[in-house]
């Protein structure tokens, strides 16, 4: 291990969120390190409709503008992947074989949805398959829609898209079988209950419908899947920090503070909302925050 200097906050993570801390503190001529290890839910977003100013975005160009920016205003982007935070008086970063010290820490490292293991799908990824309903709702208004998971959640999420966007939904369940009382609501709102384990997507430049395992094959224009994400924090392994108890994301203070002092958690990690938009805002007050404790007011 080598020993770097020391920098005023390092953040994890080259999201939305880490980004836009990363331009404050910039702005605020602090010596700022971001590290990122590549990839990113928002990198795969072909197309953001949410964002302020922007009637539709890649995410690739906002992380791109992004870097730039945060470039432009003097800040530090190292790709590597952490691998651990440890704090002992500073905060002793690892990533690839470095240490790297510091006063302030911003994790921003986000979360990985479970994508299931169906033929075909990456072609259709963010353009007609999508994972997030907050994200690309919208994109399914008037459209057939089939609605893929395996929970309770998943019922719920057919009754929301109908009330929101589309009438026309095939609901297939892999194993989970819902209560009579809900599968009465699905037939009183003429959403069509299927069980059983999609296998392909069927559709060259357009999606046209998917298949399951037993042959069956239901049309459809674009397929929301509901099979949830996990958390990528394994780096936070080695420190005990407070998490919400029926979530296990990270409870955080209204600067995004976690519970472990200097140690900023912003993003999907935390027990806010999961937007693009939302996490800019979050990292633009941590790093507020971040400054005013440096300046010591």
């Amino acid at each position: 291990m080598e020993e770097e200097k020391i920098y005023d906050c390092i953040i994890v993570g080259a999201g939305p969120g880490g980004l836009q801390a990363a331009i404050y503190l910039g702005r605020y001529n602090r010596n700022v390190l971001l590290i990122d290890r590549g990839g990113g839910r928002t990198l795969h977003a072909k197309q953001i409709e949410n964002f302020l100013s922007w009637n539709s975005i890649s995410g690739k160009e906002i992380i791109d503008k992004g870097i730039d920016q945060a470039k432009a205003f003097g800040a530090s982007i190292e790709a590597g992947r952490v691998t651990g935070i440890a704090k002992s008086g500073l905060f002793h970063i690892s990533a690839d074989k470095k240490l790297f010290l510091s006063e302030f820490v911003i994790v921003s490292s986000g979360v990985r949805d479970n994508i299931p293991n169906i033929r075909n799908l990456h072609k259709f990824f963010g353009k007609s398959f999508f994972t997030c309903v907050d994200c690309d709702g919208y994109n399914t208004t008037g459209k057939k829609l089939v609605i893929i998971g395996d929970s309770i959640e998943t019922v719920r999420l057919a009754f929301a898209m109908k009330q929101m966007f589309t009438k026309d939904i095939t609901l297939i369940l892999i194993s989970y079988s819902p209560p009579a009382d809900f599968r009465g609501e699905l037939s009183a709102e003429a959403i069509e209950l299927i069980q059983g384990a999609p296998r392909e997507i069927i559709g060259t430049e357009k999606m046209e419908a998917i298949e399951l395992e037993d042959g069956r094959r239901f049309a459809c224009d674009v397929i929301l899947s509901d099979f949830g994400f996990e958390l990528n924090d394994d780096f936070l392994a080695g420190l005990s920090l407070q998490r919400d108890s029926r979530s296990g994301h990270y409870v955080v203070s209204r600067n995004y503070e976690s519970s472990l002092t200097g140690l900023y958690i912003i993003g999907p990690l935390n027990t806010g909302q999961d937007q693009a938009v939302i996490a800019a805002g979050e990292g633009a007050a941590a790093a507020i925050d971040i400054n005013k404790r440096l300046l010591k007011i």
